[in-house]
């Protein structure tokens, strides 16, 4: 397996140099094709929209998100200008409700997709249906990619978060290229179940799995020694000098307005390396 079909989306203009860099990187390194989105976000939300809104106005916020999706073509343009990447750009305007279907859509299509972390300070509302439109319905790994973080597209020293789950399980199959690519990996495995099968060799049965695939991976067992998994694994990923952490997305109910389940949005919120997302 192979990353042939490298996507990012853009929809804020000052995170397109490091999106794209990310991605670039990504894709020069795997000969992959670059596909990059660039949507205007039309922010209003017929019949939710204030009594009295009349056409001209609803076409203001069209023309508005229309000038946007241009100017995010040309930065995104220039910035792929400077790479080795081969690449296309396509831009278009989509509505904030319907977003993440336009992009699960073209994330089915792709090998893996490389997004800008959704939260933090002056992040649109707009990034955290683009990273679950990719993971949910696009079903397609996502990296996750922090400000400050240097484009690595074959990380050296990897931290695969494991507690046997499905979605765990399928984050590891995503990445295995980038498992086999790297230096070290390490399966950090926190408070491991006192009863069970695997009870007297947590993360054994992975361990063995990748050495099948010629990943030499690292046991570690840790304790919740903090009050969240996401701080133990991003202390632990500190502590081995990572550059990539796996771990599996999960998700809540639909209802909920947050999709993201806690540990994958505390994750994305703290991380200080890309973090490899599958569901």
């Amino acid at each position: 397996m192979a990353y042939k079909t490298v996507l990012t989306v853009v929809t804020d203009e000052g995170l397109v140099p490091s999106t794209i860099d990310h991605a670039a990187a990504l894709a020069s390194d795997w000969d992959a094709h670059l596909e990059v989105l660039c949507f205007g976000v039309d922010r209003t939300q017929t019949g939710y929209y204030y009594a009295g809104a009349n056409a001209m106005i609803l076409q203001e916020t069209l023309d508005r998100a229309n000038a946007d999706a241009s100017r995010l073509t040309a930065a995104a343009r220039t910035a792929l200008e400077r790479t080795s990447a081969r690449w296309s750009v396509e831009e278009g305007v989509a509505q904030l409700v319907d977003i993440g279907r336009h992009v699960a859509g073209r994330a089915r299509f792709a090998d893996v997709v490389v997004l800008p972390q959704p939260y933090g300070e002056g992040r649109g509302v707009e990034l955290e249906p683009v990273v679950e439109g990719a993971l949910f319905d696009g079903q397609t790994p996502v990296l996750v990619v922090p400000d400050g973080a240097t484009p690595v597209a074959r990380p050296a020293r990897v931290v695969v978060a494991w507690n046997e789950s499905s979605e765990a399980l399928r984050a590891v199959r995503a990445a295995l290229p980038l498992l086999q690519a790297a230096d070290q990996v390490h399966v950090v495995v926190i408070d491991p179940p006192q009863h069970g099968a695997n009870r007297s060799d947590p993360g054994g049965m992975l361990s063995q799995y990748l050495s099948r695939h010629g990943v030499a991976a690292e046991i570690d067992v840790l304790s919740k020694t903090m009050p969240r998994v996401s701080d133990v694994l991003n202390r632990h990923a500190r502590d081995v000098d990572a550059q990539m952490i796996v771990m599996g997305a999960y998700g809540h109910s639909r209802f909920r307005e947050a999709i993201l389940g806690g540990a994958t949005r505390h994750m994305l919120e703290q991380a200080a390396v890309p973090v490899f997302l599958a569901h």
